[in-house]
């Protein structure tokens, strides 16, 4: 069964970091691109960043390329999202994906994880 667990969200002001991480279990990870999405209330979900797993290429949206990192562990089997400078449009629930085809910015992945709230005031 394979399963992905976010952590690491909260509350935190406008301007400071926020470190995100997911853990994959039942799935060969090397084997899957890793994607960061969010939904904001209201709002679709959107592609945030992604790391492919052959040449760890990395993918960001326009809105958080800068500030937001995405690196990932194989041997631990975790992605992880840096985000630094975060301003209140960051708020949202983010989401991990896994897709064996490879990062793509649209939300046609395999698996999902439950997703972890960020606030950021201002």
């Amino acid at each position: 069964q394979v399963q992905l667990v976010e952590s690491g969200g909260g509350l935190v002001q406008a301007g400071d970091s926020l470190r995100l991480s997911c853990a994959a279990s039942g799935l060969t990870f090397s084997s899957y691109g890793m994607g960061w999405f969010r939904q904001a209330p209201g709002k679709e979900r959107e592609f945030v960043a992604g790391i492919n797993w052959r040449t760890s290429a990395t993918y960001y949206a326009d809105s958080v390329k800068g500030r937001f990192t995405v690196s990932r562990d194989n041997d631990k089997n975790t992605v992880s999202l840096q985000m630094n400078s975060v301003k209140p449009d960051d708020t949202a629930v983010y989401s991990c994906a896994a897709r064996v085809g490879g990062v793509t910015t649209s939300v046609d992945y395999d698996y999902w994880g439950q997703g972890t709230q960020v606030t950021v005031s201002s």
